[in-house]
């Protein structure tokens, strides 16, 4: 019997993409599964694709944004299940991608509101009913690849995510304590619906651009399609996730193919900081103690 076995996992924007492959594996892991999402109608087609494949599923329609809803998924968790083991926050929206001047303050609202709050929200319910059961547990972050690099005009979709990776860096030593283990999983391009999440933007913080349906038209956006049918499955996804928990790590990676152009961002880093050591100005900086919070 694994580790999983019995065991409950909330999973925010389950219904489908890669929250729903991390379900799907999961499931097989002998987990169950509560699956919440914006998404009423995919809710009720990922729910029945679980119970065909023999796992115990609870879905609940539910926006990350709003924290009173977050509570009520774990009401009706715990009503079902018992407990909560597991929290997998997976929701997150794309941002139009634009320049500096042309992200308006209702694009960055709003990504900021589902990628950065969406997770502290979850995290905030979630977390305190895995420490009052005392088993321990695990915090899976989605962030992305753009979580560990600059993404040139998605700065509002590259904040959130560099946000998530840094929390969850943050939260790995505050929970260890606790028998809580941390995650954060950082893929590149996978076959989701990521490029159409306007979709599910309320309408006052769509623009008439947004309202127009030809918004997905142009040639950026046919490029993204492509690139995003090319990515890897939800499902490997899913199973690498699993595989990746259970090695205990705590950055989960699913494109090693991205590996040199990370370490060109920490030699750039490294050499930054070989020229501050040589810095008359830090001559007096450099032997004193590290600080460190863990």
């Amino acid at each position: 019997m694994n580790q999983f076995f019995g065991k409950t996992v909330v999973i925010s924007g389950g219904a489908e993409g890669i929250g729903f492959g991390i379900a799907q594996a999961m499931g097989k892991q002998g987990m169950n599964i509560v699956l919440a999402d914006i998404d009423a109608i995919q809710l009720e087609i990922a729910q029945e694709k679980l119970q065909k494949e023999g796992v115990e599923v609870l879905s609940v329609q539910m926006d990350v944004t709003n924290l009173g809803q977050w509570e009520n998924v774990a009401t009706k968790t715990l009503e079902r299940f018992g407990k909560v083991h597991m929290l997998v926050n997976n929701a997150g929206v794309g941002s139009n991608p634009g320049s500096i001047e042309k992200t308006d303050d209702k694009d960055w609202r709003w990504v900021i509101d589902v990628n950065l709050m969406g997770v502290i929200y979850g995290t905030q319910t979630m977390v305190p009913l895995m420490k009052l059961h005392g088993e321990g547990g695990w915090l899976i972050n989605v962030a992305s690849m753009a979580g560990m690099m600059g993404i040139p005009t998605a700065g509002a979709y590259t904040a959130t995510k560099v946000a998530v990776v840094g929390m969850s860096e943050s939260w790995y030593s505050e929970l260890k304590p606790h028998n809580i283990q941390v995650s954060v999983l950082c893929p590149a391009f996978v076959k989701t619906r990521i490029n159409l999440s306007n979709r599910n933007k309320p309408a006052e913080l769509k623009t008439e651009k947004e309202n127009s349906c030809h918004q997905n038209s142009s040639a950026a956006a046919k490029h993204m399609q492509k690139v995003i049918d090319n990515g890897l499955s939800p499902k490997l996804v899913g199973e690498r996730v699993v595989e990746a928990v259970n090695n205990k790590e705590l950055y989960i990676f699913t494109h090693p193919n991205y590996r040199k152009v990370l370490q060109k961002r920490f030699k750039a880093i490294d050499d930054a900081f070989a020229r501050s050591e040589s810095s008359p100005l830090l001559a007096d900086v450099l032997h004193e103690e590290v600080a460190l919070y863990s």
